[in-house]
């Protein structure tokens, strides 16, 4: 009898795990994101952050939707904020006002989600996939940057999808953010920008 008990249990576990890994799930992730606390180079940079970014709602199924553009304006301004000593956030190139700048333009190339009936763990992931389109102040391109995120939940166990999906997202914004911080002045054309427009000073 208690055997019996147990494989109920054990069955209505495995049934709510199943429906909830298949269920439809609208993310809106809403979160505040801490201030950078980073030195900023003496470089100026217009960071064009237009309707379609700061409204982006990713569709990773057709089941799944995840709004994630305010949070992502916020957080990659953050970092924005931390690499440049002198910066502005517009709308459009034509509102573009400081001179010998960079112009940053961030799009989402696309977003992923891993769930536990798609990988069979207990887990949920999310790939965020940014590219940085990245200009001088005449227009010329410099580079464009593919910069991935990715973020998932320690344990899913005892969240809803819609829960486990954000927590994942949050993350993977979070890595987008330290990875801007880290790598973007590493990036080569950057660094080659910086040494024709002399903001490197005395650095190697």
């Amino acid at each position: 009898m208690q055997l019996s008990k147990l494989s109920i249990i054990t069955g209505l576990f495995a049934l709510l795990f199943i429906t909830g890994c298949s269920s439809s799930a609208q993310v809106q992730v809403d979160r505040n994101f801490p201030t950078v606390v980073s030195k900023p180079k003496a470089v100026s940079a217009s960071i064009i952050f237009n309707d379609e970014f700061k409204d982006y709602v990713a569709t990773p199924s057709k089941k799944t939707t995840i709004d994630i553009g305010a949070a992502q304006t916020l957080m990659l301004g953050n970092a924005f904020a931390g690499l440049f000593s002198n910066i502005e956030f517009v709308q459009s190139k034509d509102q573009v006002s400081l001179e010998n700048a960079l112009v940053i333009t961030p799009s989402v190339q696309e977003v992923q989600v891993s769930t536990p009936s798609d990988t069979y763990l207990n887990v949920y992931e999310v790939w965020i996939k940014y590219s940085l389109d990245i200009e001088n102040s005449q227009g010329d391109q410099i580079d464009s940057w593919f910069m991935p995120a990715y973020g998932k939940t320690p344990d899913s166990f005892m969240l809803s999808k819609t829960n486990a999906i954000e927590e994942a997202a949050v993350i993977a914004l979070r890595d987008a953010g330290a990875k801007l911080l880290l790598d973007f002045y590493r990036i080569p054309s950057i660094y080659n920008w910086m040494l024709r427009e002399q903001k490197l000073g005395g650095e190697q």
